[in-house]
């Protein structure tokens, strides 16, 4: 069932940003929290004439209230690139665990439905391929991804132990490698890196010798998926991404095709603990909420591609390949 009232923290990020518009579009009135760590408030300024919409500026591992209803809790508060968490591994940690807290305790007090976005990433450098959701990882945790990947993984346990002991609606999704436009340049990821690489003519920096592999879902893709586990009484874990595997290598040549750039390849150090496959299996996001991605790797590149050469001030001819 559809929500009539959502909270949806981490609301002013990339994905959060989305999910907000795509609620509000649904007729769902949305409170969003953010603390503007690595979100902004630019990415829902559409949003704020909207009487349905309002902006919180919220640091949820304090004290957090919302009066009146609320239907649904959608906890997507946190760093989630690896620049972001290695320069605020404190708070990553932190709003992982009593931000978690914070928001089911939320959630139990309104009787809401809550949703965690959890992360391919409790899956470390996995030793299964494609990833199942019954398979129970491989991470470092003492390596320097571990406050992000241990964040998740505590967020998990936390739900759960809220379902098992207080009742409480909840359902987990765990997100594989998302991308689109509202992405930061600087964020760090392959794709915003490689397409802000490609469009100003440096060099596409590939980590390691490229052959690791990924597997991107479009933003619009997930936010759907999303939605479908929030409407459902599924209570997961759940993946919700693209099977569609390609290696980091491949994602660069394309990028580099797609904006029909001349920008060399060049390879540099592979991070500590960067996984060398991700791929989901999505067979149960297809069997229980009748949902898979539909935007191929290609299409959806495209569109980021426009937007990057949009936000970078970029001349046509730097997108002639879009």
């Amino acid at each position: 069932m559809e929500a009539r009232r959502a909270v949806v923290t981490g609301g002013a990020g990339f994905l959060g940003s989305y999910l907000c518009e795509r609620l509000v579009e649904r007729g769902t009135e949305v409170i969003c929290m953010d603390n503007f760590l690595t979100g902004s408030p630019d990415n829902v300024a559409h949003l704020m004439g909207n009487s349905a919409f309002r902006l919180v500026e919220c640091d949820l591992t304090g004290f957090v209230h919302v009066s009146g209803d609320v239907d649904l809790v959608l906890h997507f508060a946190s760093a989630a690139s690896p620049v972001d968490y290695l320069r605020h591994p404190i708070e990553t940690l932190k709003v992982g665990s009593l931000g978690t807290l914070h928001a089911l305790g939320l959630a139990r007090e309104k009787g809401a439905r809550f949703v965690l976005a959890s992360t391919s990433e409790v899956y470390g450098d996995p030793l299964e391929h494609p990833q199942k959701e019954g398979y129970w990882g491989n991470v470092n945790p003492v390596g320097p991804r571990s406050v992000y990947d241990e964040a998740k993984r505590f967020a998990e346990s936390l739900t759960t132990a809220y379902r098992n002991s207080h009742g409480t609606d909840t359902g987990i999704v765990r997100i594989f490698n998302t991308y689109g436009p509202r992405m930061r340049p600087h964020d760090g990821r392959a794709i915003p890196t490689f397409i802000r690489q490609a469009l100003s003519g440096e060099p596409i920096t590939v980590t390691g010798d490229g052959t690791q592999t990924r597997s991107i879902c479009y933003v619009t893709d997930t936010v759907e998926g999303i939605l479908a586990m929030a409407d459902s009484d599924f209570e997961g874990p759940v993946n919700i991404g693209n099977p569609a595997e390609l290696t980091m290598l491949e994602l660069a040549e394309t990028i580099r095709g797609l904006t029909g750039s001349s920008s060399p390849i060049e390879f540099i150090d592979r991070p500590a603990d960067d996984p060398a496959v991700r791929r989901p299996d999505t067979s149960l996001a297809a069997s229980r909420l009748g949902w898979k991605a539909q935007v191929e790797a290609g299409d959806g590149l495209r569109r980021t591609i426009e937007w990057f050469a949009d936000k970078l001030s970029e001349t046509p001819k730097a997108v002639a390949g879009r």
